[in-house]
């Protein structure tokens, strides 16, 4: 293959894939539509044509046959008025007329044949082009929904989901921190509140242990239960030094 060859042929590849890359379905079968109607256009105007030349050579062969049958008449009238001469004239123009009757209705019965074949053509374009028509809705609708459906998948591939996703995990991630932060200041706020009365009643106690003691000291015991509110037995006098001292004690811790 020479070197022509090879490149009149990448030349019409590239050609022939612009072409397909180039064409639009939906105009594609829109003109085809319109060349298949001036294509039935055009054959109408040729059935009308060999319809009308039809009628032309028709009409001559009937012409031509009812001359040859006129010159026929005439031959008898000329033998019978004994005029053979005349006869014999009419008789030319009789044969001539029935020559010309004979090629015409030939050439009518071909005509009628060719026209036969028109009128079967034109039928069946006008079919096909109902049909074409029919299909050409349907291949329309079929890549309308072509294209949206590509559309859609590209706009759906353009769409960064996992982004937006790995955003939603990172905010969820960052809700539940705070959740916990939040349930772990209130805890400590509970706990805080908790170890406040927990120091209160250690003081109780620390103040009932100490009441104790002094009873114990100033030799008696006394009944917790029916001491009153914020009340200490009374202490010996010999007991002073010590009660000053628990005392002391008392403060202190009531100040811790």
């Amino acid at each position: 293959m020479g070197l022509f060859d090879r490149v009149s042929r990448v030349v019409r590849s590239n050609l022939n894939a612009a072409v397909s890359a180039a064409e639009d379905p939906e105009k594609i079968l829109d003109q085809a539509i319109v060349d298949m109607q001036e294509d039935l256009v055009q054959m109408r105007q040729a059935v009308a044509t060999a319809i009308a030349s039809q009628k032309r050579v028709e009409q001559q062969y009937n012409e031509a046959s009812s001359e040859a049958n006129t010159w026929q008449q005439r031959v008898q009238l000329a033998l019978q008025k004994g005029d053979e001469e005349l006869a014999h004239q009419a008789l030319v123009r009789k044969k001539t007329q029935t020559e010309t009757a004979a090629a015409l209705k030939a050439q009518l019965d071909g005509q009628s044949a060719t026209v036969d074949q028109l009128k079967r053509n034109l039928i069946g374009l006008e079919g096909k082009l109902a049909e074409a028509k029919t299909k050409k809705d349907m291949l329309k609708a079929r890549a309308s929904a072509a294209k949206a459906s590509e559309q859609l998948q590209s706009t759906t591939a353009s769409l960064n989901t996992s982004s937006a996703m790995a955003a939603f995990e990172r905010m969820e991630e960052k809700v539940l921190q705070m959740e916990a932060k939040s349930q772990a200041v209130a805890e400590l706020a509970g706990a805080d509140l908790e170890s406040q009365f927990m120091s209160l009643e250690a003081g109780s106690d620390v103040d009932l242990e100490l009441a104790a003691m002094k009873a114990q000291l100033s030799g008696g015991t006394v009944d917790q239960a029916q001491l009153p509110a914020g009340e200490a037995p009374a202490a010996a006098p010999q007991d002073a030094a010590v009660d000053a001292e628990l005392e002391d004690l008392r403060a202190q811790i009531d100040n811790i």
